[in-house]
């Protein structure tokens, strides 16, 4: 069960594996007759395969645990599917449900783990397989593999990572429910005081406000990639304004000499070689836009107009030069961080 990339290393690796795979459930397209249909990319793997494709609105209706009971299928594995199972659905395979997750649980049960992972700082990501229960993200571990996050890695690079983390995670469940008799207890017990929420973002999420530290920023530009992605209007004094979308940020502590004192939203160019904290850099991270924060600086190496494609600092500069009143809007009402 699954719809999005995640599940896909896992399941092929199932089917190398030699075990069949009878039914692959997934979800409903909400509009079908839609110009663009969103990916599903589990689906498209099935559907390559010839495998037998169920896309039921609600697992948990009667009718649909009755097609999953009459696969007659030792296990249930679920992946970024979407729905969370009933009691009644878990019985419908003999050893019930595991759920591979995209965290170290119990820190980041929900919808979004990857980006939760680097906006709240950690160091290391990983990805947890459960015994399910019918609780969000709450049954006990049954393998956990854990990786380092790069210092500029994005969600969008971190995610296929794990999901190639999660096919050994897999297999160790695996291995484990094979010989488990039913009865016995199975995995570790998630600690409930240890647990964080990973929600999904939604658009509004990706707004900049330079009132917060830098350091909070370039995590959210890392963890918004590719959704919902982060954004800040900047204006010049002509009354010239300009959507951009941020893609790559830094941050340093040792504010621009130029930028000193100067409010949130403050924007010049620099180059890294004048910065104390960044002399090493090299490009793209040689021209910079340099934002002045409530916390340090926020560097701006590639950028994207609104309807137009991502470039360099330096290409912006060159067709878009600041002068001594070009400032970054600031939200009203002031934007609230998604966490600490």
């Amino acid at each position: 069960m699954g719809t999005g990339p995640f599940a896909v290393p896992s399941a092929q690796a199932l089917v190398a594996d030699g075990h069949e795979i009878p039914l692959v459930v997934t979800r409903p397209l909400a509009n079908p007759a839609a110009k663009k249909l969103p990916p599903r990319p589990l689906f498209d793997w099935a559907q390559a395969r010839g495998d037998k494709v169920f896309e039921p609105p609600s697992i948990n209706a009667p009718e649909a645990i009755e097609v999953v009971k009459s696969q007659h299928a030792d296990l249930l594995f679920v992946c970024d599917y979407g729905q969370i199972l009933s009691k009644a659905c878990l019985g419908a395979a003999r050893l019930g449900g595991i759920n591979l997750h995209g965290s170290i649980l119990p820190r980041h049960r929900g919808a979004a783990p990857v980006q939760w992972s680097i906006l709240r700082g950690d160091n290391l990501a990983g990805v947890t397989v459960i015994h399910m229960t019918p609780g969000l993200d709450a049954g006990p571990a049954l393998a956990i593999e854990q990786r380092q996050i790069k210092p500029d890695e994005t969600a969008e690079e971190l995610e296929p990572r794990l999901a190639q983390a999660g096919v050994d995670a897999v297999r160790t469940a695996i291995v484990q429910l094979e010989s488990w008799d039913g009865v016995s207890a199975l995995g570790e017990i998630q600690d409930k005081t240890l647990v964080t929420k990973a929600p999904r973002f939604c658009k509004a999420d990706g707004a900049l406000d330079f009132r917060l530290s830098a350091d909070y920023l370039v995590r959210l530009v890392r963890a918004c990639q590719p959704w919902p992605g982060t954004f800040a209007e900047l204006k010049w004094a002509s009354g010239k304004h300009m959507r951009l979308i941020i893609h790559a940020a830094r941050s340093v502590h040792t504010m621009p000499p130029n930028l000193r004192n100067s409010p949130p939203g403050t924007v010049i160019a620099v180059e890294a070689i004048d910065l104390p904290d960044a002399v090493d850099w090299q490009p793209p991270w040689r021209q910079l836009l340099a934002v002045a924060t409530g916390q340090g600086a926020f560097l701006v190496s590639r950028i994207q107009p609104a309807g137009k494609r991502a470039m360099d600092a330096a290409e912006f500069l060159r067709g878009h030069p600041l002068d001594d009143s070009t400032r970054f809007s600031l939200p009203d009402p002031p934007v609230s961080p998604l966490c600490e």
